[in-house]
């Protein structure tokens, strides 16, 4: 039901008197956060958090994510409606309008990782990345999706459009596959850090996923975490798996994808076997990288099924979870 507030609250979006709904979205936060407690405050004033960050001008926007309202008030990189604040902010305006109106690291440095994915290249005249990751996208980042769908596309008024996350999309290119019998998995064997950091980094970075690590080929990896040892499957080039595993971080709504390109970078460190995501090893990684995809029968609305594999190591690393959301 809309209420006289809602009302309220649009009528002063039409008339542009964002420092008024500004003033609203804190006081409503900072009152709910006394009554509620901080998840609960962040949920009741999201719907307002949005409406701000996608059209208020960003020397306005980004003050959201200023601690100068007092306690409660300030959004973090954790509140959300159809998706997190900083992430409509950063969908709104590039990189040279917000850079010198953001303050707080952690929101600032996704806001800037989002901008990369929208095709900005800031590896000029912005800060480092604190873990190294790239400030522009590289070639094999770009090659698998436009540029249009690599992060949601948020609505006005509330809600937002975002590709499905699908791998694979579906039966093209794939064909009926054998797997072989499975073997056990390198869980509770002695193995070494980089497997084991590949495999949490994996984890984390699909949460609702399971991750299975073997010494092996893809295919073996995929057979332990396939429902059936007669799949149709086939592999296919990183570039095309990349999109797919950025997107996993985001299922959901508390996440963007910058999330998901920070822990896949994280991740392809951990299997290139260095300490950070340094870009040659990377790059390298990703060249060698045979990278195997697999359907699921009962698949859900967004599903990921795919098995990595390092020559170089001959190790494997299987990925594979479904949700309805």
């Amino acid at each position: 039901m809309i209420t006289y507030e809602d009302h309220r609250l649009r009528a002063l979006a039409e008339d542009g008197r964002w420092q008024e709904l500004l003033a609203a979205y804190r006081q409503g936060r900072a009152a709910a956060v006394v009554e509620a407690g901080e998840e609960a405050a962040a949920a009741l004033t999201a719907p307002l958090g949005h409406l701000i960050a996608y059209a208020a001008p960003p020397e306005l926007a980004v003050r959201l994510f200023d601690r100068d309202g007092g306690e409660g008030t300030v959004a973090g990189v954790a509140d959300h409606d159809a998706g997190p604040l900083w992430e409509v902010l950063a969908t709104r305006h590039s990189w040279l309008r917000l850079a010198p109106l953001l303050g707080p690291a952690p929101v600032r440095r996704l806001v800037a990782h989002t901008r990369v994915l929208l095709g900005e290249d800031l590896s000029y005249g912005a800060e480092p990345d604190p873990e190294g990751v790239p400030l522009r996208l590289e070639p094999w980042e770009a090659a698998g999706w436009e540029e249009a769908v690599r992060v949601r596309e948020y609505l006005p008024g509330g809600g937002a459009r975002s590709a499905l996350l699908t791998l694979p999309a579906s039966r093209e290119g794939l064909g009926e596959v054998e797997l072989p019998a499975p073997v056990a998995r390198t869980d509770g064997r002695p193995v070494g850090p980089r497997v084991t950091r590949a495999r949490a980094e994996l984890g984390a970075l699909a949460s609702w996923a399971e991750v299975a690590c073997v010494r092996g080929q893809a295919p073996l990896a995929a057979a332990l975490l396939a429902r059936s040892r007669r799949v149709v499957g086939g592999y296919l080039p990183f570039a095309l798996a990349y999109p797919a595993l950025v997107r996993a971080a985001a299922v959901g709504r508390a996440q963007g994808c910058a999330h998901g390109r920070l822990g896949l970078w994280r991740a392809l460190a951990a299997m290139a076997g260095t300490d950070g995501p340094e870009p040659g090893e990377v790059n390298a990684l990703v060249a060698r990288m045979r990278c195997f995809t697999w359907q699921e029968p009962a698949a859900g609305l967004h599903h990921l099924h795919v098995a990595l594999e390092d020559p170089a190591s001959g190790v494997a690393w299987a990925v594979s979870g479904s949700q309805e959301l």
